[in-house]
């Protein structure tokens, strides 16, 4: 017998909203971590402690639009 998980993932969508340029390399590395590298383009993630550290990290290039 076969046991079936259902698992609702919480998900949060970002959007950046300041530039990488004149950022430190591992602040650019994040951006493109969280599928980002434009300003304006938004990413809809998994919410786990990883993505909220990455968040966290660089706070002050990105908005949380929305949180499931």
């Amino acid at each position: 017998m076969a046991k079936s998980t259902v698992t609702t993932a919480k998900t949060i969508k970002i959007e950046q909203t300041g530039s990488a340029i004149r950022r430190h390399h591992s602040q650019r590395s994040t951006l493109i971590g969280l599928k980002l590298n434009k300003i304006g383009r938004t990413s809809e993630l998994p919410d786990t402690p990883a993505v909220r550290g990455m968040i966290l990290k660089v706070h002050h290039l990105v908005r949380i639009v929305d949180e499931k």
